[in-house]
């Protein structure tokens, strides 16, 4: 099963340009929870169209990454990764996410001898831990600031 269906690399640099100006442009009509129309001005033809607002934050979205020079992988929600997919989603190593796995912290299924683990699954670990992190964070920078280690307010 190919549970990626778009993988782009790392743009270059005229691509990242041309999406640091589309973003900027598009930005200033992205409106929260409304559907955005445009129009698309082909070789011989313009055409309008009509953006689902969940689309328009996944497009800005892309270009933000695009403009800063980062590659993207889109992987819908209900696709089930392997081991080795799951463990780059979640940049840890593969031996590491199979304890994770075998410790019953991401629900995970068999199918043979090959574990599968389902990509909503692994971004609520991930959600879960950077919760976690913010959280034990919040509480060293308070503890610094009680003790007057130089972190002021």
């Amino acid at each position: 099963m190919n549970t990626i269906a778009h993988r782009q690399l790392a743009p270059n640099a005229q691509d990242a340009a041309i999406a640091r100006v589309s973003g900027q442009a598009l930005s200033r009509y992205v409106r929260t929870e409304a559907p955005l129309k445009l129009s698309v001005i082909g070789a011989d033809r313009t055409e309008p169209l009509e953006l689902p607002a969940a689309a328009v934050a996944l497009l800005m979205d892309i270009l933000e990454a695009m403009a800063a020079g980062r590659g993207i992988t889109i992987v819908p929600e209900n696709a089930e990764l392997t081991t080795l997919q799951t463990a780059e989603v979640l940049n840890v190593s593969r031996p590491f996410l199979i304890k994770l796995l075998e410790e019953d912290k991401i629900p995970y299924r068999k199918f043979g001898k090959h574990r599968r683990i389902r990509m909503e699954d692994a971004m609520a670990y991930k959600d879960a831990i950077d919760r976690e992190r913010e959280a034990v964070l919040g509480q060293l920078v308070a503890e610094a600031q009680e003790q007057d280690m130089g972190y002021g307010e």
